[in-house]
Protein backbone atom coordinates (compact mmCIF):
# COMPACT_ATOMS: atom_id res chain seq x y z
CA UNK A 1 0.00 0.00 0.00
CA UNK A 2 1.44 3.45 -0.92
CA UNK A 3 2.91 5.50 1.90
CA UNK A 4 2.15 9.20 2.28
CA UNK A 5 5.40 11.20 2.26
CA UNK A 6 4.99 14.69 3.70
CA UNK A 7 7.48 17.29 2.47
CA UNK A 8 7.60 21.07 2.78
CA UNK A 9 5.10 21.51 -0.02
CA UNK A 10 2.67 19.21 1.79
CA UNK A 11 2.96 21.09 5.07
CA UNK A 12 2.57 24.44 3.33
CA UNK A 13 -0.65 23.40 1.63
CA UNK A 14 -1.93 22.01 4.94
CA UNK A 15 -1.24 25.40 6.52
CA UNK A 16 -2.96 27.24 3.68
CA UNK A 17 -6.15 25.22 4.10
CA UNK A 18 -5.92 25.68 7.87
CA UNK A 19 -5.90 29.45 7.40
CA UNK A 20 -9.17 29.21 5.52
CA UNK A 21 -10.57 26.93 8.23
CA UNK A 22 -9.80 29.55 10.89
CA UNK A 23 -12.13 32.02 9.18
CA UNK A 24 -14.75 29.53 8.01
CA UNK A 25 -15.39 27.97 11.41
CA UNK A 26 -14.81 31.21 13.27
CA UNK A 27 -17.33 33.25 11.32
CA UNK A 28 -20.36 31.31 12.60
CA UNK A 29 -20.12 32.67 16.18
CA UNK A 30 -19.61 36.16 14.75
CA UNK A 31 -23.00 36.31 12.99
CA UNK A 32 -25.17 36.67 16.15
CA UNK A 33 -22.74 39.32 17.41
CA UNK A 34 -22.98 41.15 14.08
CA UNK A 35 -26.77 41.00 14.29
CA UNK A 36 -26.73 42.63 17.71
CA UNK A 37 -24.23 45.23 16.56
CA UNK A 38 -26.10 46.14 13.38
CA UNK A 39 -29.54 45.91 14.94
CA UNK A 40 -30.93 43.59 12.26
CA UNK A 41 -33.22 40.59 12.43
CA UNK A 42 -31.93 37.03 12.47
CA UNK A 43 -33.17 36.51 8.91
CA UNK A 44 -31.23 39.53 7.65
CA UNK A 45 -28.11 38.47 9.56
CA UNK A 46 -28.45 35.06 7.90
CA UNK A 47 -27.81 36.77 4.56
CA UNK A 48 -24.13 36.63 5.46
CA UNK A 49 -24.32 32.89 4.81
CA UNK A 50 -25.92 33.65 1.46
CA UNK A 51 -22.92 35.88 0.76
CA UNK A 52 -20.63 32.96 1.51
CA UNK A 53 -22.60 30.77 -0.89
CA UNK A 54 -22.46 33.34 -3.70
CA UNK A 55 -18.75 33.90 -3.15
CA UNK A 56 -18.03 30.16 -3.13
CA UNK A 57 -19.72 29.75 -6.50
CA UNK A 58 -17.79 32.69 -7.95
CA UNK A 59 -14.51 31.40 -6.54
CA UNK A 60 -15.09 27.96 -8.02
CA UNK A 61 -15.57 29.55 -11.44
CA UNK A 62 -12.55 31.84 -11.14
CA UNK A 63 -9.93 29.36 -9.98
CA UNK A 64 -9.46 27.49 -13.26
CA UNK A 65 -8.77 30.59 -15.42
CA UNK A 66 -6.57 32.08 -12.67
CA UNK A 67 -4.56 28.87 -12.44
CA UNK A 68 -4.19 28.67 -16.22
CA UNK A 69 -2.82 32.19 -16.33
CA UNK A 70 -0.76 32.26 -13.13
CA UNK A 71 -0.19 28.60 -12.23
CA UNK A 72 -1.72 26.62 -9.39
CA UNK A 73 0.63 27.81 -6.67
CA UNK A 74 0.35 31.56 -7.41
CA UNK A 75 -3.43 31.22 -7.78
CA UNK A 76 -3.60 29.69 -4.31
CA UNK A 77 -1.52 32.53 -2.85
CA UNK A 78 -3.76 35.00 -4.66
CA UNK A 79 -6.69 33.35 -2.90
CA UNK A 80 -5.06 33.83 0.51
CA UNK A 81 -4.23 37.46 -0.29
CA UNK A 82 -7.88 38.02 -1.21
CA UNK A 83 -9.01 36.37 2.03
CA UNK A 84 -6.70 38.68 4.00
CA UNK A 85 -8.08 41.74 2.19
CA UNK A 86 -11.68 40.66 2.74
CA UNK A 87 -11.13 39.84 6.41
CA UNK A 88 -9.51 43.25 6.89
CA UNK A 89 -12.55 44.92 5.33
CA UNK A 90 -14.89 42.87 7.51
CA UNK A 91 -13.02 43.95 10.62
CA UNK A 92 -13.02 47.64 9.69
CA UNK A 93 -16.45 48.15 8.13
CA UNK A 94 -19.73 48.17 10.07
CA UNK A 95 -22.72 48.82 7.72
CA UNK A 96 -24.67 45.71 6.67
CA UNK A 97 -24.09 46.08 2.89
CA UNK A 98 -20.36 46.42 3.54
CA UNK A 99 -20.13 43.31 5.72
CA UNK A 100 -22.20 41.30 3.23
CA UNK A 101 -19.87 42.35 0.41
CA UNK A 102 -16.79 41.61 2.51
CA UNK A 103 -18.04 38.10 3.30
CA UNK A 104 -18.73 37.43 -0.39
CA UNK A 105 -15.19 38.56 -1.27
CA UNK A 106 -13.70 36.35 1.45
CA UNK A 107 -15.65 33.32 0.24
CA UNK A 108 -14.69 33.96 -3.39
CA UNK A 109 -10.99 33.92 -2.61
CA UNK A 110 -11.43 31.20 0.02
CA UNK A 111 -12.83 28.89 -2.64
CA UNK A 112 -9.72 29.55 -4.70
CA UNK A 113 -7.63 28.43 -1.71
CA UNK A 114 -9.68 25.25 -1.32
CA UNK A 115 -9.52 24.46 -5.03
CA UNK A 116 -5.80 25.20 -5.17
CA UNK A 117 -4.94 23.04 -2.17
CA UNK A 118 -7.05 20.21 -3.58
CA UNK A 119 -5.39 20.11 -6.97
CA UNK A 120 -1.90 20.75 -5.58
CA UNK A 121 -2.12 17.82 -3.17
CA UNK A 122 -3.68 15.62 -5.84
CA UNK A 123 -0.91 16.30 -8.34
CA UNK A 124 1.86 16.21 -5.71
CA UNK A 125 0.91 12.96 -3.99
CA UNK A 126 -0.74 10.89 -6.72
CA UNK A 127 -2.13 7.65 -5.28
CA UNK A 128 -1.76 8.89 -1.68
CA UNK A 129 -3.67 12.11 -2.37
CA UNK A 130 -6.84 10.95 -0.55
CA UNK A 131 -4.80 10.50 2.63
CA UNK A 132 -3.15 13.90 2.15
CA UNK A 133 -6.50 15.59 1.61
CA UNK A 134 -7.92 13.91 4.69
CA UNK A 135 -5.00 15.22 6.75
CA UNK A 136 -5.35 18.68 5.23
CA UNK A 137 -8.98 18.80 6.29
CA UNK A 138 -8.01 17.61 9.75
CA UNK A 139 -5.70 20.64 9.97
CA UNK A 140 -8.56 22.80 8.70
CA UNK A 141 -10.84 21.44 11.43
CA UNK A 142 -8.12 21.91 14.02
CA UNK A 143 -7.87 25.60 13.15
CA UNK A 144 -11.66 25.66 13.27
CA UNK A 145 -11.50 24.57 16.90
CA UNK A 146 -9.07 27.38 17.68
CA UNK A 147 -11.04 30.20 16.01
CA UNK A 148 -14.19 30.16 18.22
CA UNK A 149 -11.98 29.95 21.31
CA UNK A 150 -10.09 33.07 20.21
CA UNK A 151 -13.36 34.90 19.51
CA UNK A 152 -14.79 33.86 22.86
CA UNK A 153 -11.67 35.07 24.67
CA UNK A 154 -11.66 38.48 22.97
CA UNK A 155 -15.39 38.96 23.55
CA UNK A 156 -15.05 38.06 27.24
CA UNK A 157 -12.15 40.51 27.47
CA UNK A 158 -14.42 43.29 26.24
CA UNK A 159 -12.60 43.65 22.92
CA UNK A 160 -15.36 42.28 20.72
CA UNK A 161 -14.92 39.84 17.85
CA UNK A 162 -12.83 42.03 15.52
CA UNK A 163 -9.43 41.19 17.06
CA UNK A 164 -9.95 37.64 15.82
CA UNK A 165 -10.02 39.01 12.26
CA UNK A 166 -6.64 40.62 12.93
CA UNK A 167 -5.37 37.24 14.11
CA UNK A 168 -6.46 35.71 10.78
CA UNK A 169 -4.59 38.35 8.78
CA UNK A 170 -1.54 37.91 10.99
CA UNK A 171 -1.54 34.15 10.52
CA UNK A 172 -1.73 34.53 6.73
CA UNK A 173 1.23 36.91 6.81
CA UNK A 174 3.15 34.52 9.08
CA UNK A 175 2.65 31.54 6.75
CA UNK A 176 3.68 33.64 3.73
CA UNK A 177 6.80 34.79 5.58
CA UNK A 178 7.67 31.21 6.54
CA UNK A 179 7.29 30.09 2.92
CA UNK A 180 9.68 32.84 1.82
CA UNK A 181 12.15 32.18 4.61
CA UNK A 182 12.36 28.43 3.99
CA UNK A 183 12.08 28.83 0.19
CA UNK A 184 9.02 26.62 -0.14
CA UNK A 185 7.58 26.98 -3.62
CA UNK A 186 4.31 25.52 -4.76
CA UNK A 187 4.12 23.86 -8.21
CA UNK A 188 3.38 26.29 -11.04
CA UNK A 189 1.56 23.92 -13.40
CA UNK A 190 -2.02 24.67 -14.39
CA UNK A 191 -4.85 22.30 -13.43
CA UNK A 192 -4.99 20.98 -16.98
CA UNK A 193 -1.50 19.63 -16.54
CA UNK A 194 -2.69 17.29 -13.81
CA UNK A 195 -4.76 15.35 -16.28
CA UNK A 196 -1.63 14.63 -18.29
CA UNK A 197 0.33 13.39 -15.30
CA UNK A 198 1.62 9.86 -15.20
CA UNK A 199 -0.97 7.33 -14.04
CA UNK A 200 -0.52 6.22 -10.45
CA UNK A 201 -1.65 2.92 -9.03
CA UNK A 202 -2.58 1.80 -5.55
CA UNK A 203 -4.02 -1.26 -3.95
CA UNK A 204 -6.45 -1.46 -1.03
CA UNK A 205 -8.30 -4.39 0.57
CA UNK A 206 -10.63 -6.26 -1.73
CA UNK A 207 -14.19 -5.03 -2.09
CA UNK A 208 -17.22 -6.82 -0.73
CA UNK A 209 -20.18 -6.45 -3.07
CA UNK A 210 -19.34 -2.93 -4.23
CA UNK A 211 -21.71 -0.77 -6.23
CA UNK A 212 -20.35 -0.71 -9.76
CA UNK A 213 -20.84 2.23 -12.08
CA UNK A 214 -18.76 3.69 -14.89
CA UNK A 215 -16.37 6.61 -14.74
CA UNK A 216 -14.22 8.55 -17.14
CA UNK A 217 -10.45 8.26 -17.04
CA UNK A 218 -9.90 11.98 -16.61
CA UNK A 219 -11.85 13.17 -13.61
CA UNK A 220 -11.38 16.52 -11.94
CA UNK A 221 -11.19 18.10 -8.53
CA UNK A 222 -13.84 20.28 -6.93
CA UNK A 223 -14.46 21.78 -3.54
CA UNK A 224 -17.17 23.60 -1.62
CA UNK A 225 -17.18 25.94 1.38
CA UNK A 226 -17.98 23.02 3.60
CA UNK A 227 -15.28 20.58 2.26
CA UNK A 228 -13.15 19.16 -0.54
CA UNK A 229 -13.92 16.29 -2.87
CA UNK A 230 -11.29 14.33 -4.73
CA UNK A 231 -11.48 12.36 -7.92
CA UNK A 232 -8.10 11.06 -9.04
CA UNK A 233 -6.99 13.14 -12.06
CA UNK A 234 -5.36 10.26 -13.90
CA UNK A 235 -6.30 6.69 -14.71
CA UNK A 236 -5.51 4.49 -11.74
CA UNK A 237 -5.62 0.84 -10.85
CA UNK A 238 -7.21 0.65 -7.44
CA UNK A 239 -9.22 -1.99 -5.64
CA UNK A 240 -11.90 -0.46 -3.45
CA UNK A 241 -12.58 -1.56 0.09
CA UNK A 242 -16.01 -2.55 1.33
CA UNK A 243 -16.56 0.99 2.57
CA UNK A 244 -15.86 2.60 -0.76
CA UNK A 245 -17.82 3.05 -3.94
CA UNK A 246 -16.16 1.06 -6.70
CA UNK A 247 -15.98 2.48 -10.18
CA UNK A 248 -15.50 0.56 -13.39
CA UNK A 249 -13.17 2.72 -15.44
CA UNK A 250 -12.50 2.43 -19.14
CA UNK A 251 -8.93 2.46 -20.35
CA UNK A 252 -7.02 5.70 -20.96
CA UNK A 253 -8.86 8.25 -23.05
CA UNK A 254 -7.94 8.79 -26.66
CA UNK A 255 -5.33 11.48 -27.29
CA UNK A 256 -7.88 13.77 -28.91
CA UNK A 257 -9.81 13.92 -25.63
CA UNK A 258 -13.14 13.05 -27.31
CA UNK A 259 -13.94 10.52 -24.60
CA UNK A 260 -13.89 13.34 -22.04
CA UNK A 261 -16.13 15.45 -24.29
CA UNK A 262 -18.66 12.65 -24.59
CA UNK A 263 -18.63 12.14 -20.82
CA UNK A 264 -19.18 15.85 -20.23
CA UNK A 265 -22.37 15.80 -22.31
CA UNK A 266 -23.75 12.61 -20.75
CA UNK A 267 -26.86 13.07 -18.62
CA UNK A 268 -26.38 12.55 -14.90
CA UNK A 269 -28.36 9.61 -13.48
CA UNK A 270 -31.22 9.82 -10.99
CA UNK A 271 -29.03 8.48 -8.17
CA UNK A 272 -26.69 11.45 -8.59
CA UNK A 273 -29.49 13.98 -8.25
CA UNK A 274 -30.80 12.25 -5.14
CA UNK A 275 -27.30 12.57 -3.68
CA UNK A 276 -27.20 16.20 -4.86
CA UNK A 277 -30.34 17.05 -2.88
CA UNK A 278 -28.92 15.06 0.05
CA UNK A 279 -25.77 17.23 0.03
CA UNK A 280 -27.95 20.35 0.10
CA UNK A 281 -29.88 19.06 3.09
CA UNK A 282 -26.83 17.96 5.08
CA UNK A 283 -25.12 21.25 4.20
CA UNK A 284 -28.14 23.04 5.65
CA UNK A 285 -27.67 21.17 8.92
CA UNK A 286 -24.02 22.14 9.17
CA UNK A 287 -24.38 25.82 8.31
CA UNK A 288 -27.40 26.38 10.60
CA UNK A 289 -25.43 24.90 13.48
CA UNK A 290 -22.41 27.02 12.65
CA UNK A 291 -24.32 30.30 12.48
CA UNK A 292 -27.00 30.02 15.16
CA UNK A 293 -25.72 27.63 17.85
CA UNK A 294 -24.14 30.48 19.83
CA UNK A 295 -27.49 32.27 19.86
CA UNK A 296 -29.25 29.23 21.32
CA UNK A 297 -26.55 28.81 23.96
CA UNK A 298 -26.98 32.46 24.97
CA UNK A 299 -30.78 32.49 25.09
CA UNK A 300 -31.53 28.99 26.36
CA UNK A 301 -28.47 27.55 28.08
CA UNK A 302 -27.50 30.66 29.98
CA UNK A 303 -24.00 31.14 28.57
CA UNK A 304 -22.54 34.61 28.15
CA UNK A 305 -21.68 35.89 24.68
CA UNK A 306 -17.99 34.98 24.95
CA UNK A 307 -18.65 31.51 26.35
CA UNK A 308 -21.35 30.82 23.76
CA UNK A 309 -19.02 31.85 20.92
CA UNK A 310 -16.23 29.66 22.27
CA UNK A 311 -18.59 26.70 22.75
CA UNK A 312 -19.17 26.48 18.99
CA UNK A 313 -15.71 24.90 18.91
CA UNK A 314 -17.35 21.79 20.39
CA UNK A 315 -19.02 21.07 17.03
CA UNK A 316 -15.74 21.37 15.16
CA UNK A 317 -14.01 19.26 17.80
CA UNK A 318 -16.57 16.51 17.22
CA UNK A 319 -16.07 16.81 13.46
CA UNK A 320 -12.32 16.57 13.88
CA UNK A 321 -12.67 13.34 15.88
CA UNK A 322 -15.33 12.00 13.52
CA UNK A 323 -13.21 12.50 10.42
CA UNK A 324 -10.14 11.06 12.11
CA UNK A 325 -12.11 7.91 13.00
CA UNK A 326 -14.16 7.91 9.81
CA UNK A 327 -11.45 6.26 7.74
CA UNK A 328 -11.35 3.22 10.02
CA UNK A 329 -15.15 2.99 10.13
CA UNK A 330 -15.24 3.22 6.35
CA UNK A 331 -13.11 0.09 6.11
CA UNK A 332 -15.86 -1.88 7.83
CA UNK A 333 -19.10 -0.36 6.56
CA UNK A 334 -20.45 0.50 3.09
CA UNK A 335 -21.15 4.21 2.59
CA UNK A 336 -24.97 4.18 2.69
CA UNK A 337 -25.34 2.33 6.05
CA UNK A 338 -22.47 4.41 7.45
CA UNK A 339 -24.22 7.61 6.40
CA UNK A 340 -27.44 6.44 8.07
CA UNK A 341 -25.49 5.74 11.24
CA UNK A 342 -23.90 9.20 11.09
CA UNK A 343 -27.32 10.84 10.71
CA UNK A 344 -28.55 8.88 13.73
CA UNK A 345 -25.61 10.09 15.79
CA UNK A 346 -26.39 13.65 14.71
CA UNK A 347 -30.01 13.28 15.83
CA UNK A 348 -28.95 11.96 19.24
CA UNK A 349 -26.53 14.87 19.64
CA UNK A 350 -29.22 17.34 18.68
CA UNK A 351 -31.66 15.95 21.25
CA UNK A 352 -29.04 16.29 23.98
CA UNK A 353 -28.11 19.81 22.88
CA UNK A 354 -31.64 21.12 22.40
CA UNK A 355 -33.09 19.72 25.62
CA UNK A 356 -30.06 20.44 27.83
CA UNK A 357 -30.91 22.61 30.87
CA UNK A 358 -27.25 23.40 31.53
CA UNK A 359 -24.48 24.75 29.34
CA UNK A 360 -22.05 21.86 29.89
CA UNK A 361 -24.66 19.32 28.78
CA UNK A 362 -25.52 21.38 25.70
CA UNK A 363 -21.83 21.49 24.77
CA UNK A 364 -21.64 17.70 25.18
CA UNK A 365 -24.53 17.39 22.74
CA UNK A 366 -22.67 19.62 20.28
CA UNK A 367 -19.64 17.31 20.37
CA UNK A 368 -21.90 14.36 19.54
CA UNK A 369 -23.53 16.40 16.78
CA UNK A 370 -20.11 17.10 15.32
CA UNK A 371 -19.22 13.41 15.40
CA UNK A 372 -22.22 12.63 13.21
CA UNK A 373 -21.91 15.66 10.96
CA UNK A 374 -18.28 14.80 10.18
CA UNK A 375 -19.25 12.09 7.70
CA UNK A 376 -22.35 13.62 6.07
CA UNK A 377 -20.71 15.55 3.27
CA UNK A 378 -17.74 13.26 2.49
CA UNK A 379 -19.94 10.18 2.17
CA UNK A 380 -22.72 11.88 0.22
CA UNK A 381 -20.24 13.45 -2.18
CA UNK A 382 -18.26 10.27 -2.81
CA UNK A 383 -21.52 8.41 -3.54
CA UNK A 384 -22.68 11.20 -5.86
CA UNK A 385 -19.48 11.19 -7.90
CA UNK A 386 -19.50 7.42 -8.12
CA UNK A 387 -23.12 7.39 -9.28
CA UNK A 388 -22.28 9.93 -11.98
CA UNK A 389 -20.10 7.38 -13.79
CA UNK A 390 -18.51 8.73 -16.99
CA UNK A 391 -19.88 12.21 -16.21
CA UNK A 392 -17.80 12.53 -13.03
CA UNK A 393 -16.30 15.87 -14.15
CA UNK A 394 -19.72 17.34 -14.78
CA UNK A 395 -21.00 15.91 -11.50
CA UNK A 396 -18.11 17.42 -9.56
CA UNK A 397 -18.93 20.87 -10.89
CA UNK A 398 -22.62 20.57 -10.03
CA UNK A 399 -21.81 19.33 -6.52
CA UNK A 400 -20.54 22.73 -5.41
CA UNK A 401 -23.92 24.24 -6.27
CA UNK A 402 -25.68 21.84 -3.93
CA UNK A 403 -23.79 23.26 -0.98
CA UNK A 404 -24.45 26.76 -2.26
CA UNK A 405 -28.18 26.06 -2.10
CA UNK A 406 -27.91 24.78 1.46
CA UNK A 407 -25.68 27.61 2.65
CA UNK A 408 -27.68 30.28 0.84
CA UNK A 409 -31.21 29.38 1.90
CA UNK A 410 -31.31 27.40 5.16
CA UNK A 411 -29.74 29.98 7.55
CA UNK A 412 -32.04 32.73 6.25
CA UNK A 413 -35.06 30.45 6.67
CA UNK A 414 -34.04 29.49 10.19
CA UNK A 415 -33.38 33.13 11.02
CA UNK A 416 -36.81 34.10 9.72
CA UNK A 417 -38.45 31.48 11.94
CA UNK A 418 -36.28 32.55 14.88
CA UNK A 419 -37.50 36.13 14.51
CA UNK A 420 -40.99 34.83 15.19
CA UNK A 421 -40.57 32.10 17.80
CA UNK A 422 -37.02 32.52 19.09
CA UNK A 423 -33.82 30.64 18.18
CA UNK A 424 -34.45 27.66 20.47
CA UNK A 425 -37.78 26.68 18.94
CA UNK A 426 -36.55 27.59 15.46
CA UNK A 427 -33.83 24.96 15.84
CA UNK A 428 -36.53 22.29 15.59
CA UNK A 429 -36.06 22.71 11.84
CA UNK A 430 -32.87 20.68 12.20
CA UNK A 431 -34.57 17.35 13.08
CA UNK A 432 -36.67 17.94 9.97
CA UNK A 433 -33.50 18.29 7.92
CA UNK A 434 -32.07 15.14 9.49
CA UNK A 435 -35.29 13.18 8.79
CA UNK A 436 -35.25 14.38 5.18
CA UNK A 437 -31.61 13.30 4.88
CA UNK A 438 -32.46 9.82 6.21
CA UNK A 439 -35.27 9.40 3.67
CA UNK A 440 -33.02 10.59 0.84
CA UNK A 441 -30.26 8.21 1.93
CA UNK A 442 -32.65 5.26 1.94
CA UNK A 443 -33.91 6.25 -1.50
CA UNK A 444 -30.33 6.64 -2.68
CA UNK A 445 -29.44 3.16 -1.47
CA UNK A 446 -32.26 1.68 -3.54
CA UNK A 447 -31.28 3.74 -6.59
CA UNK A 448 -27.64 2.63 -6.38
CA UNK A 449 -28.62 -1.03 -6.35
CA UNK A 450 -30.99 -0.68 -9.29
CA UNK A 451 -29.82 -2.55 -12.43
CA UNK A 452 -27.67 -0.40 -14.70
CA UNK A 453 -29.36 0.61 -17.97
CA UNK A 454 -26.22 0.01 -20.05
CA UNK A 455 -23.43 -2.36 -19.02
CA UNK A 456 -19.93 -0.87 -19.19
CA UNK A 457 -17.71 -1.85 -22.08
CA UNK A 458 -13.99 -1.87 -22.77
CA UNK A 459 -11.04 -2.68 -20.51
CA UNK A 460 -11.93 -2.40 -16.84
CA UNK A 461 -9.94 -0.94 -14.03
CA UNK A 462 -11.05 -0.02 -10.55
CA UNK A 463 -10.83 3.50 -9.18
CA UNK A 464 -11.26 4.28 -5.52
CA UNK A 465 -13.15 7.29 -4.33
CA UNK A 466 -12.22 7.44 -0.67
CA UNK A 467 -15.36 7.71 1.41
CA UNK A 468 -13.57 9.82 4.00
CA UNK A 469 -12.35 12.45 1.55
CA UNK A 470 -13.37 15.91 2.81
CA UNK A 471 -14.71 19.49 3.37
Amino acid sequence: MPRLIRDRTTWLTYAQLGLWGFFLYGFGPVVPLLRDEQGTSAAVAGLHSTGIAVGAILGGALFAPAARRLGRGPATWLGLAGVAAGVTALGLLRPLPATLAAVAVIATFGMMVISGVSVLLTAHHGPTAPAALTEANAVCAGMGILAPLVIGATVDAGLGWRPAMAVEVGLIALVALAALTFRVRLPQGAPADAAAADPAGATAPAAVDPVAVTASADAGVTASAAGVALVDPAPASVTASAADVALVVPGPAAPDGHAGDRAATRRLPRAYWIAWVLMSVTGSIEVCLSLWTADVLRTHSGLRSGGASAAVAAIVCGMFIGRAAGGRLALRWPPVPLLLAALTVSLVGFVVFWSAPAGWLAVTGLVVLGLGNALHYPLALSIALAAAGPAADKAAGWSSYSMGVGFGIAPVALGWVADGVGPHLAFLLLPGFIAAAVLLTLRLGRALHAPAATPPTGPRQRLLIDSTSPT
